[in-house]
């Protein structure tokens, strides 16, 4: 962006993108300035071996901060080592936070080629650093985040990425766990830039409010791009009757949509810092994940 210059040059040049950058988030009313280190302690872990630690070599990651309309949020990106343009992904975060493992879920997706970065989409409302109380978190967090606000921090996370993020425009998808699933359907119905979206466990159903007026089966008939949902059969709180009637809701629209579902896993499969872990499954579904964004051209 080029820098605005003040009136007959008696102003110094001003770059909006580093002041949001580096402003005060506090006027801006932001909770989080930077991202929590380690691993979310809101829910047990299970036993240290299961944790996948990528390590950083021949790429490159860390920590930024994405421009928002009101400030900006902090991010979590890993890349190929290069000039790029790279194929990029957005990574959504489950409920607690852009963590340990989510940056890991970058840093395995930048070895495979990709630019992922994510966004910590609950910064304005809480430092989820410090909570540990998962009941807290979604009354207190996720049923006071509008949908219209991740929506736009996901826009505003894909112009980084196509900018300073040296991502390549032309070649976005999006995936995202367990509320992030929820919230990769959206998007998915959202975003006509879009090529690709893989949803892991996200809910299709669930309670309306003024700021979160849709499910994904709501919208399921609008996605702009192929949706690839890798489901647990032995999920108790997604009922696999309940994902292949979005599907469905999809497919009569002429939308392509494709459910996966893993009969013996949990919720949270994929997390391998949790006792949901199953290595099998998750390793399966990311293999699925990466051949859907190859066969639509990410």
């Amino acid at each position: 962006m080029d820098d605005l210059q003040g009136l007959d040059g008696l102003m110094p040049a001003r770059n909006p993108i580093a002041e949001a950058l580096t402003g005060p988030f506090a006027r801006r009313g932001f909770m989080m300035t930077s991202l929590m280190t380690g691993l979310t302690m809101a829910v047990p872990h299970g036993a240290s071996a299961q944790v996948i630690h990528t390590d950083t070599a021949g790429i490159e990651a860390g920590e930024v901060r994405i421009p928002v309309s009101d400030g900006g949020i902090p991010a979590y990106f890993a890349r190929p080592e290069g000039a790029g343009p790279f194929p990029t992904v957005l990574v959504i975060e489950e409920i607690f936070g852009v963590h340990e493992y989510i940056k890991d879920t970058c840093r395995r997706l930048a070895k495979a080629g990709y630019l992922a970065v994510a966004p910590e989409l609950y910064a304005r409302i809480a430092d989820l650093s410090k909570m540990t109380d998962v009941t807290a978190i979604v009354r207190d967090v996720i049923s006071k985040a509008p949908d219209t606000t991740m929506l736009s921090d996901l826009d505003a996370t894909a112009t980084w990425a196509a900018g300073q993020g040296k991502g390549d425009a032309s070649r976005l998808a999006v995936t995202g766990f367990c509320r992030g699933g929820r919230n990769t359907w959206l998007y998915a119905a959202h975003n006509p830039s879009l090529k690709a979206a893989v949803a892991w466990y996200g809910p299709v159903t669930g309670e309306r409010s003024p700021i979160q007026g849709l499910t994904p089966t709501d919208v399921a008939g609008e996605l702009k791009a192929p949706l690839l949902g890798l489901y647990g059969g032995a999920d108790t709180g997604i009922p696999v009757s309940a994902v292949e009637a979005a599907a469905a809701r999809a497919k009569a629209a002429g939308k392509t949509v494709e459910i996966v579902v893993f009969p013996d896993a949990p919720h949270g499969f994929h997390a391998d810092y949790r006792p949901s872990y199953r290595k099998e499954a998750a390793e399966a579904g990311w293999q699925r994940m990466l051949a859907w964004f190859k066969a639509n051209g990410v």
